[in-house]
């Protein structure tokens, strides 16, 4: 059996020298991108490379076939001269400033794709996934498939699914302490108090086989009109006591006073990322939160991916250990949270998707995100198998 390879411009030019010069003798074995051609380094080009080999009772009929091609490269090898290249740099150059200079786009990175990749790619865009996350993924699935194992959709879009899943982070599990601190932090407009409520109603009913618990609440929002009545409002009707503190040491106070209880919840002041000096005058009053209190930061799944990127940027100070995903209900995309968690490296513990408390919140899982998933196909029972079931049914 005998091993060659075999490049060019792209699959189909490959693949058709392989076929006109060894017929169906050649087998292919694998394909990489290569970078080939220029001059002294610059302007090279994207290629790909096919390694096959023949069957050995074909090598006989196709080895006068493999000497005809060595002679012709070796003769085009020997007509190429120095002129010849800075000939072709100098029209490459040439070509670069007509580009810049006619504001040219590229063209669609689907032209030269195998159509699989081609559509996976598309409905990754539909999905308002990020570029960079596209481009991760569809060189993953370019690497790792054969081109006639990319000519089955259904188990390269499974693969897709299955590394979107994968990538989906959950924080660790909180350290036993009593009380247990959590703060949630955001920009406003979030649904911070909202989420507060809700995450105390889970805890002290015992919602998704969460032991129930004592609970305080304690906000630090006493500027937003209505916010104090809004969260004294929640805690009314749940029989909770709800305290507001204004300083530092009004904070400490009231953890000391809560000391027996289970479970404290910090409502805090919804702040603009871009204000960095009420983000430190807040970060310094959470001090007083102690070390063991865990922070979440609570962002929209409506805000644009590059809008999230700088929410997770600018509150990196409060040493936030995992995202809780808001109005879930107000997108038919997930694609931008999922690029954004991925690309940032940031867990997710909970997902909110409506204003019912409690109702509407649940604990972060991989398949439910994947189930926002728009036009893939998705096998539920080996998901379920890889991610464990989660409850989908209509609330």
């Amino acid at each position: 059996m005998q091993y060659l390879v075999e490049q060019g411009s792209s699959h189909r030019e490959v693949l058709e020298k392989v076929r006109a010069r060894y017929g169906d003798a050649a087998q292919v074995l694998s394909h990489r991108m290569i970078r080939s051609g220029g001059f002294l380094g610059l302007f090279t080009r994207e290629g790909v490379e096919i390694t096959f080999y023949l069957k050995d009772d074909a090598i006989k009929e196709s080895e006068k076939k493999r000497i005809d091609v060595e002679d012709d490269k070796r003769r085009l090898l020997e007509r190429m001269n120095q002129e010849k290249a800075l000939q072709e740099v100098l029209s490459e150059v040439r070509s670069l400033k007509e580009f810049v200079a006619d504001g040219a786009s590229r063209p669609s990175a689907h032209d030269s794709e195998h159509p699989t990749l081609a559509r996976l790619d598309q409905l990754l865009e539909e999905n308002d996934f990020s570029p960079v996350y596209r481009a991760e993924l569809i060189a993953r699935a370019r690497s790792e498939f054969s081109l006639d194992e990319l000519d089955d959709y259904d188990s390269v879009e499974e693969a897709i699914v299955i590394w979107i899943g994968d990538r989906i982070s959950l924080p660790p599990l909180p350290r036993e302490s009593k009380p247990r601190i959590v703060v949630l932090v955001g920009p406003t407009g979030v649904g911070k108090t909202t989420t507060i409520a809700k995450l105390a109603a889970m805890h002290k009913l015992g919602i998704e086989q969460i032991p129930v618990q004592s609970v305080r609440m304690i906000t630090i929002d006493n500027y937003r009109i209505g916010a104090l009545q809004q969260i004294e409002t929640y805690g009314s009707i749940m029989g909770l006591p709800v305290s507001s503190v204004e300083t530092a040491q009004d904070l400490r106070q009231t953890i000391a006073m809560y000391r027996e209880t289970d479970l404290i919840l910090v409502d805090t002041i919804g702040k603009s990322p871009r204000d960095a000096v009420r983000l430190a005058e807040m970060q310094q009053l959470l001090d007083a939160c102690g070390p063991a209190a865990e922070v979440y930061l609570a962002v929209a799944a409506t805000t644009k991916t590059q809008d999230m990127y700088d929410v997770f940027r600018q509150f990196e100070p409060f040493r936030y250990r995992g995202v809780v995903v808001t109005k879930l209900d107000e997108t038919g995309r997930v694609g931008n949270v999922l690029s954004a968690l991925a690309e940032k490296g940031k867990a997710v513990a909970w997902i909110t998707d409506g204003q019912r408390v409690p109702v509407d919140i649940e604990t972060a899982h991989p398949l439910r995100f994947l189930m926002n998933l728009e036009g893939f196909r998705l096998n539920r029972p080996k998901l379920e198998e890889r991610y464990g079931s989660v409850s989908l049914s209509p609330k």
